[in-house]
């Protein structure tokens, strides 16, 4: 006849085992997080705007931006501006943006940004536009991205505020 203990021993030991996998998978998932989202406003009749933000995997594991959609476009797409002798130019990342473990992508004037395209309607500072980004494995991540001036570089101290992991 088994005792009691140690058929309580074997439980112990068989849950153990079976949190195991769960803990590994934890531990391969990546921890993305989404900082300074913002956009600027644009002028009437505009029908593209461009949006930015901080993307930082603090996971283990690499992921991937591979799209986004925003409330204010029809379509968004992910671009990346360079600079080659002394010519700037813009491509489509057709196939996303890697997130390395550990990397903090900054999306800004003259880098990475999203591009907001077939606007519904012109973007007015004060405002906002919401946006879900999608990772390969962190799967979709929401961010509202306050609408700044025209002519803004950055996004302004208060907007940092609304930032979202």
């Amino acid at each position: 006849m088994i005792s009691a203990k140690y058929l309580a021993m074997a439980a112990i030991g068989f849950s153990l085992c079976a949190s195991i996998p769960a803990l590994a998978e934890d531990a391969a998932k990546p921890s993305i997080e989404v900082t300074a989202p913002w956009t600027r406003a644009t002028v009437r009749g505009a029908s593209v705007a461009v949006g930015y933000l901080t993307i930082e995997n603090k996971g283990a594991v690499a992921d991937r931006l591979v799209g986004a959609t925003a409330d204010a476009a029809g379509k968004v797409e992910l671009h990346e501006t360079q600079m080659k002798d002394g010519v700037m130019s813009m491509r489509a990342l057709t196939s996303g943006l890697e997130i390395k473990p550990g990397a903090k992508v900054a999306f800004k004037p003259g880098s990475y940004h999203l591009m907001l395209l077939g606007l519904k309607a012109p973007l007015l500072p004060g405002g906002s536009v919401h946006a879900v980004l999608t990772f390969d494995k962190a799967g979709e991540i929401a961010v509202d991205m306050p609408v700044e001036a025209v002519g803004a570089t950055s996004p302004a101290p208060a907007s940092m505020e609304n930032m979202h992991h």
